[in-house]
């Protein structure tokens, strides 16, 4: 299938890279020309605007957008869209909000453009284990695009999960849990690295996997984290959040459905940044670089 793609860092590139040794024809396009040559070198056509990029498109044309939620997103449907003709597609696989999600699609449905908002959760490991891919919208507009997502995402990992907004809903309620779990997993080990019985993390977290109730994906990062580095030396007790925390508990809030876990792991985290040297921080700073890139204050 032809698919133009916008936005080629930490997972554009890769998500690009699986889509060119698939079989799809893509036109790849940022505005980091050396992240465009690096996608032509893994089989993209690169393009050096969005102008150049929907014109290498033939009709209808389907777009998908990989760039950080919030006006990044809009300024580039308001250059896009113009380019676009009827029943041509933009896909937003980044983290924005739902309630945005649901204003573009309305705003594009009035210019008969289509919309799909799609979570996209696999990190930095998605190219060689594929990515879970939650989408929200039309179920034709899904299903015309079911090509490009069962390339991206292993044996049934791609689903629609209800109209506009609801992809990234269901994506933000995913990293809300996402903060939960690592929070307690963080906690956890900072409690048996102050313990008197000198304990081997690398091989807790090792043996935690083999038919443990808490065996999990994370788990096996947190191995590869001990491994390299057992003291986590060097790694900085400062976590950042990417804003779907924050919005599931303001979500909570909204509802009044209590969610005590998530709102804390996301104030642990606000408390990392006001200094200190809590080691239950260290290890979510290291494990957020280890399955998505982010990055580590040294």
């Amino acid at each position: 299938m032809e698919l133009g793609f916008i936005g080629l860092g930490r997972m554009g590139l890769s998500m690009v890279t699986r889509l060119c040794l698939g079989g799809h024809a893509v036109a790849a396009y940022d505005r980091s020309a050396a992240a465009v040559a690096a996608a032509v070198e893994k089989g993209a056509q690169g393009a050096s605007s969005i102008e150049e990029l929907a014109g290498k498109l033939a009709r209808p044309r389907a777009v998908w957008i990989m760039i950080p939620s919030g006006a990044p997103v809009d300024e580039t449907i308001e250059r896009l869209a113009p380019l676009l003709s009827k029943d041509d597609t933009i896909v937003d696989g980044g983290n924005s909000m739902y309630k945005d999600s649901m204003r573009r699609a309305a705003s594009l449905r009035e210019k008969g453009v289509n919309f799909l908002d799609v979570g996209t959760s696999g990190g930095v490991w998605g190219l060689t284990e594929g990515y879970c891919i939650m989408a929200g919208g039309e179920k034709k507009v899904f299903d015309s695009l079911s090509p490009v997502f069962k390339t991206l995402a292993p044996e049934n990992g791609f689903a629609l999960m209800g109209p506009s907004g609801a992809g990234h809903y269901v994506k933000m309620i995913h990293n809300g849990i996402e903060y939960g779990m690592i929070e307690a997993y963080a906690e956890g080990f900072a409690l048996m690295h102050a313990s008197d019985f000198k304990l081997d993390l690398e091989r807790v977290s090792k043996l935690w996997n083999r038919g443990s109730v808490v065996r999990s994906w994370i788990l096996e990062l947190a191995r590869r984290v001990f491994e390299e580095n057992p003291s986590l030396d060097g790694v900085k007790a400062y976590v950042e959040d990417s804003g779907e925390g924050r919005w599931t508990v303001l979500d909570s809030l909204d509802k009044d459905v209590p969610c005590p876990v998530i709102t804390l792991s996301l104030l642990q985290r606000f408390q990392s940044r006001q200094g200190g040297d809590a080691f239950s921080a260290k290890v979510i700073a290291a494990l957020r670089h280890e399955f998505g890139g982010h990055r580590v204050l040294k």
